[in-house]
C-alpha cells in the first residue's frame, strides 16, 4: 500500500448519533493497531437537522465510557465528499440512496459508497432479508441499549474493513 492517507466517511441521517459514532470507533480502532497516521476519518448526515451540533448525548457517553474520544460538530454530506474521500459509508439504505443520489453530481468521484454494515461478520446474508440487509438501526428515539447496539456493530464493521484492506 501506498504512504498516501485512505479517507474514511461515515454517513447517517442527522450525523449526530450513528455517524460521528462509527467514526470515533474507527479512529480508535485504528489507533489501538498502530495504522493511526494511515487514516483520515470523518462523518457526515444527509439531512440539516443538527449542524454545527455535537454528536448525541447517549452517542458521547457510550464512546467515552468506552475510553474512546469523540469531538465532532454535524455536518452535511457535500458534492466534494465524493471526490475528496476513498470510501464513504453508509448507515441505511435512506442513506446510501440520498448519497448515490448525490454523487451524480460530483466532478470526479473516486468513492467507493455502500453499507457499512457489509463488513458486520454477523450481518445477515439471506436472500429474503436483502432489503434489510446490513443496515445499522437508528438509535435516535430509542434508549441506551440500541445505542449500545450500534457501537457493537460498528466496532465488528471497523475491525473487518480493516481486516479487508490487510491490516
Amino acid at each position: 500500500m501506498s504512504d498516501q492517507k485512505i479517507k474514511v466517511l461515515f454517513v447517517c441521517l442527522g450525523n449526530i448519533c450513528r455517524s460521528p459514532m462509527a467514526e470515533a470507533v474507527f479512529a480508535h480502532t485504528a489507533l489501538q493497531k498502530g495504522l493511526q497516521s494511515r487514516f483520515i476519518a470523518d462523518s457526515a448526515g444527509t439531512s440539516s437537522y443538527h449542524i454545527g451540533e455535537p454528536p448525541h448525548p447517549r452517542t458521547i457517553k457510550l464512546c467515552t465510557d468506552s475510553g474512546i474520544r469523540i469531538d465532532h460538530s454535524a455536518r452535511m454530506l457535500e458534492i466534494n465528499d465524493f471526490d475528496e474521500f476513498d470510501y464513504i459509508f453508509c448507515m441505511d439504505d435512506m442513506n446510501l440512496r440520498e448519497s448515490k443520489k448525490l454523487m451524480k453530481s460530483a466532478k470526479n468521484p473516486k468513492a467507493t459508497v455502500k453499507l457499512f454494515g457489509e463488513y458486520d461478520p454477523q450481518g445477515k446474508t439471506t436472500i429474503e432479508d436483502i432489503n434489510r440487509l446490513c443496515l445499522l438501526s437508528d438509535p435516535y428515539h430509542s434508549g441506551n441499549e440500541a445505542y449500545k447496539e450500534v457501537f457493537e456493530q460498528v466496532t465488528r464493521c471497523s475491525e473487518a474493513f480493516l481486516q479487508s484492506l490487510g491490516f
